[in-house]
């Protein structure tokens, strides 16, 4: 029953995926070695956008190796603002506020030499720090040092979902994304954006422990 009901909710949910632009210039901190990309939303069929799910697919393109695998993340932003290049993405008004504190991470590979965590992590390595992360903001430094900052390295294979605070219109809707190093791996992953929530692993969980529960009770009845 638990399965037939998740179904149920993910066969509602209208999802798309996202094709990029790739915009002329550079951004981000020291030394601003960010490569930014545009999406328009308007032209996805959905009316409505209130998640975004980006998925890392490089799998050794690009990057570097230990914490900093895979595709490293400077910014994500949502703007009515349709830029040509990076400096005006920096700094476009924003359309909606995405909800980073609520990010769902899950970490992919790191290639040799494996570090406890990947960049950008909390402390167990499976969730966001936007502390370091700061994905509202364009100021990643884009190097593998003790000066990296502003950035969420994802692992190969690794997935961050987003939650915004309030559903958004999508006419006129730009999505923006970062991409530290400006090596491919956007081109390489992919970015999906949903009409619905990404639901809390957390909250399934719970739902379907209470369906069990509920199961059972029924059968003691008879």
């Amino acid at each position: 029953m638990f399965t037939l009901l998740l179904s149920s909710w993910a066969a509602t949910a209208d999802a798309a995926s996202v094709t990029f632009t790739k915009l002329a210039g550079l951004t981000g901190g020291s030394p601003a070695n960010t490569a930014v990309f545009k999406a328009d939303l308007s032209s996805l069929g959905l009316a409505e956008l209130l998640s975004i799910t980006i998925t890392d697919g490089s799998f050794g393109l690009g990057g570097a190796t230990g914490q900093f695998s895979g595709f490293d993340l400077d910014a994500v932003r949502i703007s009515t603002v349709d830029c040509a290049d990076a400096a005006c993405a920096t700094g476009a008004a924003s359309a909606g506020a995405i909800d980073f504190a609520g990010a769902l991470f899950t970490p992919g590979a790191q290639r040799p030499t494996v570090d406890p965590k990947l960049f950008g992590t909390g402390p167990a390595g499976n969730t966001l720090n936007n502390a370091v992360a700061t994905l509202g903001a364009s100021d990643a430094n884009s190097t593998t040092d003790a000066s990296a900052f502003g950035f969420l390295s994802m692992g190969d294979g690794g997935q961050l979902r987003l939650n915004l605070a309030a559903a958004v219109s999508t006419t006129g809707l730009y999505l923006y994304i970062g991409e530290v190093g400006d090596n491919g791996e956007v081109a390489a992953g992919s970015v999906e954006v949903s009409d619905q929530p990404v639901p809390e692993p957390v909250t399934l969980t719970l739902f379907g422990a209470a369906l069990l529960a509920a199961g059972a009770r029924r059968r003691l009845r008879r």
